[in-house]
């Protein structure tokens, strides 16, 4: 089955924008330019180039890290070092500039999620993170057999009391049904195409007899040196045995040919630790080896990065061909994505249908709304961690992103955030008449530099900087110019005439027919850069309503 087909020639401005738009926290106008001038190729080299790893979070109490292994110095509580865990984690997509990978992250996050109220220590947040960093350009299959050990999820879904005398089917359910293969349609009692309950009570036996070992994180996964948990374990006869795992033949259903997984080795009765962690490799390939897995991800990927409507054609056309070429390499995640963001699909030259349109189609989460703000308007962020960890993320952003609809690390379900899973509403979750008064309330505060609560954020929109700066505007004292620079730089498609003027002559230039008011008052401006409260009102008013306006919404 062939892949979709490539999209062809120089970007251009606005496939350049789209592409930064759904693949990092927001481009600047100058990455915009940069990319304008690529094709297709040397964008997704640009996107997917190495980086090094970021440094440590730090405890700003103490200036050193908290997490080498675990907050032994730390002058901080756990509740401080899990808001500073996350002012970390956001701070790296601020600056992630055009690198893709942060990106990635933050979708492995979504998909396999976590909670802050059942992580028991900051420690296990930033470990599981680092997980999904070092895996984001490699293979999920293989991540996914180290995100089953990974401290966190082991207790984050239960499979740290799932034991042979008591079996919890937790882990097994959810790994299935959300995380690797999904349901597929009921087709009778516990038969759900893709598997069955018999499948799920089977997996559950397989996965017996896992612990967390986040006492001092020294207990590490050789492969990328990262703590994880352990199976249980004591000497029985010479060897070493998991002593809780349960060591019967595990038999599986018709959805999987009947495959029987059991341990190679016993010894006193007990599986080995090596045949124990032997039949999970056997259950991740046994689960990897399906079709219907590829095609579950792939999905999720699609999703995430291109439209939450997935119809036959594209079911036909652009899933299961990438899906197939995922299974056939390895799961190679970078691989995947790279197909998906080359295609013409992705930038909707695959047809001639103007309604049906890629580009706007998804509506922001408030992580792009704010970040993307940020770094379109090249906001100075402060040096000192404290004021950047507690002032600006702690009190300001973090606080406000919840009242957007993102409480950040604590989903309300075990499938992440309904934006990025909910049937039917997908990402039209992220707009409430709650979370949409939040969200253009954002755009006043930014330029005044407060938080929800009234109190200094730290950081504050500087709009006649950006203004003046030819970069982003090549003549600010042209209004109609001005106009079009910002609505091609914050829209994700063109508008029409009507809707241009309305920005232009009634909200910008106050009802002004003569856009030499602008003109005349932008060059009095910089005679007498004192005398700015006009410029600033016109900029500050035109700025907060396009922000609040449906078109900036969307991505």
């Amino acid at each position: 089955m062939p892949l979709p087909p490539k999209f062809a020639g120089t970007l251009g401005a606005q496939h350049a924008a789209h592409l930064l738009r759904r693949t990092t926290f927001g481009p600047t106008s100058q990455d915009i330019s940069e990319f304008s001038s690529y094709n297709i190729d040397q964008a997704i080299n640009v996107l997917f180039a190495s980086i090094p790893d970021p440094a440590d979070p730090i405890d700003p109490k103490t200036g050193a890290s908290w997490v080498n292994p675990m907050a032994n110095g730390s002058n901080s509580s756990q509740d401080d070092l899990y808001q500073y865990f996350m002012a970390w984690h956001l701070e790296l997509m601020r600056t992630s500039g055009t690198n893709i990978r942060e990106r990635i992250v933050w979708f492995l996050h979504s998909h396999l999620p976590t909670k802050i109220s059942k992580a028991v220590r900051a420690e296990n947040l930033y470990y599981q993170n680092k997980l999904y960093r070092y895996y984001a350009l490699g293979s999920f299959k293989t991540l996914f057999r180290k995100w089953c050990a990974d401290n966190d999820n082991l207790h984050f879904l239960d499979n740290d009391t799932n034991d042979k005398d008591s079996p919890n089917e937790n882990f097994a359910r959810e790994m299935m049904e959300l995380y690797s293969i999904g349901r597929g349609e009921q087709k009778g009692d516990g038969d759900y195409t893709n598997y069955t309950e018999v499948d799920v009570k089977a997996a559950t036996r397989v996965l017996t007899g896992y612990q967390t070992t986040d006492g001092d994180f020294l207990t590490l996964d050789q492969d990328n040196m990262i703590p994880a948990g352990e199976l249980k374990s004591a000497s029985v006869g010479g060897k070493e045995v998991a002593n809780r795992h349960d060591p019967s033949k595990k038999q599986f259903s018709y959805a999987f040919n009947n495959l029987i997984i059991e341990p190679d080795e016993l010894s006193g009765g007990y599986a080995t630790v090596a045949a124990a962690e032997g039949e999970l490799d056997e259950l991740i390939n046994m689960l990897f080896d399906q079709d219907a897995t590829a095609e579950f991800i792939t999905r999720k990927i699609y999703r995430f990065f291109v439209y939450y409507i997935i119809d036959d054609t594209v079911e036909t056309n652009i899933i299961k061909p990438l899906a197939q070429d995922f299974k056939s390499n390895n799961y190679d995640l970078p691989r995947l994505i790279k197909n998906l963001l080359s295609s013409q699909h992705f930038f909707d030259t695959d047809n001639g249908v103007t309604d049906d349109n890629i580009s706007g189609a998804i509506i922001k989460s408030p992580v792009d709304l704010v970040m993307g703000v940020c770094r379109l308007f090249n906001v100075t962020f402060p040096a000192d961690t404290m004021t950047l960890y507690s002032t600006v993320y702690k009190d300001g952003l973090i606080d406000g992103l919840i009242k957007q609809g993102v409480n950040l690390y604590e989903p309300f379900e075990v499938a992440g955030y309904p934006a990025y899973f909910q049937v039917p509403n997908y990402n039209r979750n992220w707009i409430t008449p709650y979370y949409i008064a939040y969200r253009y309330q954002f755009a006043d505060l930014i330029f005044v530099g407060k938080n929800y609560k009234g109190d200094d954020l730290g950081i504050q929109l500087d709009v006649l900087s950006w203004v003046k700066d030819t970069n982003n505007v090549s003549d600010p004292s042209d209004a109609e110019a001005l106009v079009d620079r910002l609505i091609e730089l914050m829209y994700p498609f063109p508008v029409d005439d009507a809707r241009k003027n309305y920005f232009l002559t009634d909200v910008f230039l106050e009802g002004y027919a003569n856009a030499g008011y602008w003109t005349q008052a932008w060059n009095d401006y910089l005679a007498n850069p004192s005398a700015s409260a006009t410029v600033y009102n016109n900029l500050k008013r035109l700025l907060v309503k396009m922000m609040q306006s449906p078109e900036f919404q969307l991505i």
